[in-house]
């Protein structure tokens, strides 16, 4: 065989699938654990990987990945980029890790399920590379931030945030959990690989690349670059599920997960990544908006694929389109008005000329975000600085684990969707969030998001401290303004200036 070109025996290598002798096919591949849908089994040896790739040439191309991404890391570990860069950039670094590190980890759980329980045989043999891939993501971003945690307790977060109950770390279990822990091989196929990972991860692995190379970072830069090509390749193997459960008949099943998972995955990057592309990258450093690597990424590209592949774009797409124009605005007014409650110091990014670039990206922003964020730079302009913390919490979606917020302007433009179930009412920020809740209540009914558990009494004591302990926030962890407020300074100079 090592004489022969790899095409001439890969199909019959991976081909693995046997007539079990000693239990039923039920037994071996259970539907729970399978998500078979009573497809036969010859039905599923049609799944053709678009990325075939054996063993040897993994490791071959991992290692090289590998060499490269430490090499840069150690050439330029006396670069002292913590105490060079931009606080707004240490912010996306923590953000980043704290959300996403231990996450990929438990996506090696999720490929595993496949690994084993999948049918098709060259889904199995993706998701075994796949597996391999998110223990070596999970390592490399745990790794990476740790030489920063004695300069700042923050970067432990990269570790820590995932075991708290700190609300944005609520947030991102609730979806990965939902995708990944709790789901058989043909959803983990679909909602993780395909909604989420062609999607999402790689807008978000693209975009931060571009801009940690813009901002100088080349460490982070060459660690999301290597992450992202593994991406890349085991995000394929939803692709060729789709045309299986379309072809037999399973194609309303193949929509409803996939519409499910976009939607989630949307509501969890406006705030991770809306905030950190727009407001806390330097400016000087963009390269593009957070609504324009949407359109790109996710509008233009992953709607082909959907239409491709046989399914339609979700029924909610309007409601999409509209949200990519504003909601991660409100995130992240809201993430920097609660900053206390976040392990990361959020960049304000609206000083004046960065109120311009929004302005210029999304017009009428002055009108709407701007009008909220003059009330706060008035107060902190003029000595107020007591006024720009929260006294109270936001309401949150009982779905996203979310803030519910919506554009502001002159009209009462509050927005609650309730539904009661089993005598309970619970709220959610927007039709999608409900409609996902309806389709299962069974998955979801039950859920005490942080404000629930605020109210019922579970934090105490019920006031900030309280919140914070319950958070696991210590001392030194809390956030705050990424650059203390020097924005607001300046911008009472440039007024003193005008006024003289």
């Amino acid at each position: 065989m090592a004489t022969l070109e790899r095409m001439d025996w890969y199909d019959i290598a991976r081909t693995t699938n046997w007539t079990p002798q000693y239990v039923p096919e039920d037994e071996l591949f259970p539907a729970e654990l399978s998500g078979h849908m009573d497809i036969p089994m010859d039905k599923w040896e049609i799944y053709d990987e678009p990325f075939k790739q054996t063993f040897p040439e993994y490791v071959k191309v991992q290692r090289e990945k590998d060499a490269g991404a430490y090499s840069v890391k150690a050439a330029l570990e006396r670069s002292k980029l913590y105490e060079n860069a931009d606080p707004g950039w240490l912010s996306v670094l923590k953000a980043h890790y704290g959300a996403i590190a231990r996450g990929e980890y438990a996506a090696s759980g999720a490929e595993a399920r496949m690994v084993r329980f999948a049918k098709a045989p060259g889904q199995r043999n993706m998701a075994t590379l796949g597996m391999l891939d998110e223990i070596r993501h999970s390592q490399m971003q745990l790794f990476f931030p740790h030489e920063y945690v004695s300069k700042d307790r923050q970067f432990d977060w990269a570790h820590k945030a995932l075991d708290t109950n700190e609300w944005a770390a609520i947030a991102a279990r609730s979806m990965f959990d939902d995708m990944m822990m709790g789901r058989s091989a043909v959803e983990v196929g679909l909602m993780l690989t395909f909604a989420f990972e062609t999607g999402f991860t790689n807008m978000q692995f693209l975009g931060l690349a571009a801009d940690a190379a813009e901002a100088g970072d080349w460490t982070f830069s060459s660690l999301i670059s290597s992450i992202q090509t593994d991406e890349s390749r085991h995000a394929q193997i939803g692709g060729p599920l789709i045309g299986v459960l379309v072809a037999n008949g399973k194609k309303a099943e193949a929509q409803r997960m996939v519409d499910s998972a976009v939607w989630r995955a949307w509501k969890l990057f406006s705030v991770l990544t809306g905030p950190t592309m727009d407001y806390y990258t330097p400016l000087e450093h963009r390269k593009q908006s957070f609504k324009e690597f949407m359109q790109e990424w996710i509008v233009a590209q992953f709607e082909r694929s959907l239409l491709d592949l046989g399914l339609d774009k979700p029924w909610y797409w309007d409601i999409f389109m509209r949200e990519i124009e504003d909601q991660h605005h409100g995130m992240h007014l809201g993430v920097w008005y609660w900053r206390q409650t976040a392990w990361w110091n959020p960049a304000a990014g609206v000083s004046t000329a960065e109120r311009q670039w929004l302005e210029e990206k999304y017009p009428g922003w002055n009108k709407t975000w701007g009008a909220c964020w003059d009330v706060i730079t008035d107060n902190l302009v003029e000595g107020r600085k007591e006024l720009a913390y929260p006294e109270t919490l936001p309401v949150v979606c009982n779905m996203c684990q979310l803030p519910i917020n919506t554009t502001p302007g002159a009209g009462w433009q509050v927005r609650d969707y309730p539904h009661e179930h089993d005598g309970r009412l619970y709220h959610f920020c927007s039709e999608p969030c409900r409609k996902i809740f309806q389709d299962e209540p069974q998955r979801y009914a039950g859920h005490q998001s942080i404000v629930d558990r605020f109210l019922s009494g579970e934090i105490q004591p019920m006031n900030l401290a309280g919140a914070l302990q319950y958070m696991g926030l210590a001392p030194g962890e809390s956030g705050d303004d990424a650059h203390n407020f020097k924005w607001a300074d300046t911008i009472r100079d440039e007024r003193l200036k005008k006024a003289s």
